[in-house]
């Protein structure tokens, strides 16, 4: 077999190695077992609630089972084709076998990407929101840019995205957005993503064609599970109704439907500009439920922030990440020093790289973090 080849091969028994150890492989069958023992009991659907959770998480065991046998299974395949090829002297047979390895070394990696979204909370869908920075205008139209590339990458991705709330830059842009994203990892995939990003451009607004720096916060929360408690003082929170107006005179309320929920304790602020006042409400508590989930989430990781605390400060906190259009191209994310020169790409939504990087710096982080709790 081509050196080529082999490489690729290799590539692929190590995601797979990967794979089966965030599997625990060796336990895996054993636990599926069980989980089929669990389903057959009749009295399984008694507690509806409890009885969909198992089936989520026998399913998600089954998926798990089935990826690596199925990579494993196609890898050989692959290989016999080639040793078969190579021994005829049949180069089409060859090259197909090899080009088919190739697509399947690029599966093996994504699936070992996603294996590494096992937090608490990395299966929810997601909140996500954007806040424009000091810098009027400027900060604005850089907040509707990192909206876009959101929107686009959640796209990319199957996902479901609904604007929850807008407010509208003066002159372009937008003050600020909160979207939320629906669809299996959206948690997992996006938490990385919170902080400060940083835009470094020459200004379209600006006559004299100047550079320009300007900073625009991310702040992203799972949607709280229904089996998750989250309690909330009704004393804690004060509710106030307004009329909302959207980007471009679009999507004004006629009512003061938009509700806007305080929580005196934390100073957290959620908000919610549907038609309805009544679903205004629903959505606002279910954000402001997962803004203090988030803060619990925080709390149970703080050795982990401490392995690897995002480098640099800027506006709201600490800046995570530099899109630099001029006077040379580039993306850099300050924490992993991921980068890239395909700035069109990332601000199209191409962040798997960004994202990737930063899960396998966390779960770095948590093994020294957990090595360091065991000492």
């Amino acid at each position: 077999m081509r050196a080529e080849a082999q490489n690729t091969v290799t590539k692929i028994e190590k995601s797979l190695e990967l794979l089966r150890q965030r599997l625990d492989w060796e336990t895996a069958e054993y636990r599926l077992e069980e989980f089929n023992a669990r389903v057959e009991d009749p009295d399984l659907w008694n507690d509806p609630e409890a009885a969909q959770k198992l089936m989520r998480e026998r399913q998600n065991l089954v998926d798990a089972i089935d990826v690596c046998k199925s990579i494993e299974t196609d890898m050989n395949d692959n290989v016999e084709m080639i040793e078969l090829g190579e021994m005829e002297e049949d180069e089409e047979v060859v090259k197909d076998a090899e080009q088919a390895l190739v697509a399947l070394a690029v599966k093996a990696a994504k699936k070992e990407l996603e294996a590494l979204l096992d937090g608490e909370a990395d299966g929810n869908d997601t909140f996500l929101e954007i806040n424009s920075g000091a810098g009027g205008t400027e900060s604005c139209d850089w907040a509707a840019m990192l909206a876009r590339m959101y929107v686009r990458w959640a796209e990319k991705k199957g996902y479901k995205v609904e604007l929850q709330s807008e407010s509208a830059g003066e002159e372009a842009g937008i003050k600020s957005a909160a979207y939320k994203i629906s669809g299996h990892n959206a948690y997992g995939w996006l938490k990385s993503e919170s902080g400060v990003h940083r835009l470094v451009r020459i200004s379209p607004f600006d006559s004299a064609a100047k550079r320009h720096t300007s900073f625009t916060s991310v702040k992203v929360y799972p949607v709280v599970d229904d089996n998750i408690e989250i309690e909330v003082n009704p004393a804690d929170i004060r509710i106030d109704t307004y009329r909302s107006s959207g980007a471009g005179g679009q999507h004004v309320n006629t009512t003061d439907s938009a509700v806007r929920i305080t929580h005196h304790p934390t100073g957290i602020v959620t908000t919610s500009s549907e038609k309805s006042q009544h679903q205004n409400r629903d959505i606002a508590m279910k954000a402001l439920k997962s803004r203090l989930y988030q803060i619990e989430l925080d709390k149970r990781s703080a050795l982990v922030n401490e392995a690897h605390e995002n480098a640099g400060d800027a506006g709201w906190g600490n800046q995570i990440r530099s899109y630099v259009l001029q006077p040379y191209q580039m993306v850099k994310d300050l924490r992993t020093n991921f980068e890239t020169s395909d700035t069109k790409g990332v601000l199209d939504g191409d962040l798997d790289g960004f994202m990737g990087a930063t899960l396998a710096m966390d779960v770095a982080g948590k093994s020294r973090a957990d090595a360091q709790s065991d000492d």
